[in-house]
């Protein structure tokens, strides 16, 4: 198993608001918070933790209210937020379409499901992997956990640095300001996560 903070290592063995608009700039000043990848197999498990000054109750909407998740998230969400509920989504610039059942839905705690993409262009396998939120207080605000495990190598190489855009504008989302643009942002990141593409 390796295991990256903001970049890429492999061992030898292993083998619309749709973003496009314009959108408030990253100030040099905005803090890098990198997620992590690692690898085991032929998967990966995509790690980020995000502090947050809000209620609760506000962040679990949040991630879990088809209205913000339109906005922050790009996704036209179905959802029932429970333990054995379904979520169908149209997700993102690709407008995946993601299916899954919820495994384990403790509000306003724990969130987790399943994140099931039928085989297309840029995922000819699909994939069938599991996506859990996390919230834990830290003094006045969360501390928000998001891991997507069983992703195929190549998925998380392509989704790191998309991932952390998002939680960026998540975080734009609970402060009121304006959302990041979510292609810029990808692009920025890239480095960060040794991503060429």
């Amino acid at each position: 198993m390796t295991e990256t903070g903001g970049g890429f290592k492999r061992n030898r063995a292993e083998p619309r608001d749709d973003g496009l608009q314009e959108g408030v700039p990253m100030t040099q000043s905005r803090e890098e918070r990198p997620g992590t990848v690692t690898y085991e197999g032929d998967f990966a498990t995509l790690a980020f933790e995000r502090h947050l000054d809000h209620p609760i109750e506000v962040v679990w909407d949040a991630i879990t209210n088809p209205e913000h998740l339109a906005r922050w998230y790009m996704t036209k969400a179905r959802l029932e937020a429970r333990a054995g509920g379904r979520i169908d989504y149209v997700s993102g610039i690709s407008r995946f379409h993601v299916t899954g059942k919820i495994l384990r839905g403790d509000p306003p705690r724990v969130y987790e499901h399943e994140w099931n993409v039928e085989p297309r262009e840029y995922l000819p396998h699909g994939e069938r992997s599991v996506v859990r939120w996390e919230l834990t207080p830290d003094g006045d605000g969360r501390i928000l956990r998001i891991t997507h495990r069983h992703l195929t190598q190549q998925t998380a190489r392509g989704f790191v640095a998309g991932t952390h855009a998002f939680l960026d504008r998540l975080e734009d989302e609970l402060d009121g300001r304006p959302l990041t643009n979510w292609v810029k942002r990808v692009d920025e990141l890239r480095p960060v996560y040794g991503v060429p593409w």
